[in-house]
């Protein structure tokens, strides 16, 4: 039988949580979880068969199905995000996934533009993804606005030590302090995910028992950091470090100083996107950074309208002209007048002289930040003169996106 013939038998509708099974069967499938991988982590056979139900009960997942199999899904989480202290409803996207036998038909393609739909209609203008396969998701309109960085130093190389004012706590999970605390860091970093219950049960989801959070509370008994960590094999592994102020971070340090007799090295991740080597007396250390989150405008025209430029002391016409290669409604000229101390946002099918041509992506990746429209220009990614790109420079803010999450 043809694939066409195959896709013809095929109808889309909602995976709900009847479909559980079916749903696990095929992340399994498609990225290689077995149950002897999740039994590592020290699940049991319950949880193993509820891992993702919170998935089907928290998100809109969608599916293609044969007469009842279900053969291809994705899920979009409800999210917020800052971007520039602005909180933005977001879409996560994750589960995606096609049985082999049904792909190259199609289907995530359509799935994906019904889903980009229904963001759209509830007003979620941007999207964000941990990619499994970049160029992929670049071709369907996503693109790279974050990194992730990995660090390994010996315990020689530890900062020195410098006395604060505070003390470590080790802490439950739960402990409302530190939701407290990520909840004040969210709403003060660009780039950084909201957690509600949601996204801290994400966050904790593919985590051993072992692992251990502390707090650092300043002199006034408020909670100003946090480490999530844990000691294995003579290795402090950090998971997260996060503080609002200097007196934290050297809090945090003199307590993993502290365990110095219980570990070799330190390894770590840091998704701050600057090289922690500057902030070492000893800075040859090992640092590797990697791609880690895309995300994707949804609705320019939404997105736009939301946006945070920078208020400027000029006056100047600056239009997009956006391509989308697979949303038709961001295939537009987005005009932005800008005016002393505001910019308003149109749509014109007319020629401006400050004009700059992008794709989608770009556009993303360069209003989180992550690449400047200079740059983006001299890749190849935007075309613009030099007066239009001193226009870009001078309204988009800056700074690099903070993103630790995962789901």
């Amino acid at each position: 039988m043809k694939k066409q013939e195959v896709r013809q038998k095929l109808s889309i509708k909602q995976v709900t949580t009847e479909n559980i099974e079916q749903f696990n069967k095929l992340l399994r499938y498609a990225f290689q979880v077995t149950d002897s991988d999740l039994l590592k982590f020290g699940w049991n056979n319950e949880e193993i068969t509820q891992s993702k139900y919170p998935i089907l009960k928290n998100a809109y997942v969608l599916g293609w199905f044969n007469q009842e199999k279900l053969v291809s899904q994705i899920a979009l989480y409800p999210m917020q995000i800052n971007i520039y202290n602005k909180i933005f409803n977001m879409g996560g996207i994750t589960a995606v996934a096609t049985y082999p036998e049904y792909t190259g038909i199609g289907l995530m393609n359509d799935l994906m533009y019904e889903i980009l739909k229904i963001m759209r209609n509830n007003q979620q203008s941007i999207s964000c993804l941990y990619p499994y396969s970049i160029p992929y998701y670049r071709s369907r309109g996503w693109e790279i606005i974050s990194d992730k960085m990995t660090f390994s130093l010996q315990d020689r190389q530890i900062p020195k030590i410098i006395q604060v004012n505070g003390m470590m706590q080790r802490v439950e999970k739960e402990h409302p302090d530190l939701i407290c605390l990520h909840n004040t860091f969210a709403h003060q970093t660009h780039g950084c995910l909201i957690r509600n219950k949601l996204e801290w049960d994400e966050y904790w989801r593919w985590d051993v028992e072992d692992e251990i959070v502390a707090l650092y509370y300043n002199e006034h008994n408020q909670a100003t950091g946090y480490i999530v960590y844990l000691l294995e094999k003579d290795i402090f592994k950090i998971k997260e470090m996060v503080y609002l102020n200097e007196e934290a971070r050297h809090g945090i340090w003199g307590y993993i100083n502290a365990h110095q007799s219980m570990f070799d090295k330190v390894e770590g991740a840091n998704y701050s996107n600057h090289n922690l080597a500057f902030l070492l007396e000893d800075g040859h250390i090992k640092e590797t950074t990697q791609p880690y989150i895309m995300a994707r405008v949804v609705d320019a025209w939404q997105f736009l309208s939301q946006y945070p430029f920078e208020v400027v002391d000029f006056n100047a016409d600056l239009c997009f002209a956006l391509s989308d290669p697979l949303l038709e409604w961001n295939n537009k000229n987005f005009v932005l007048m800008i005016r002393k101390n505001h910019i308003q946002l149109k749509i014109d099918k007319e020629e401006y002289e400050n004009i700059v041509y992008l794709d989608i992506q770009t556009l993303a990746t360069m209003l989180f930040g992550y690449k400047r429209p200079l740059y983006l220009r001299q890749v190849g990614r935007l075309k613009a003169d030099n007066n239009t790109i001193n226009i870009l420079e001078e309204i988009l803010p800056e700074g690099k996106a903070y993103f630790s999450d995962y789901f």
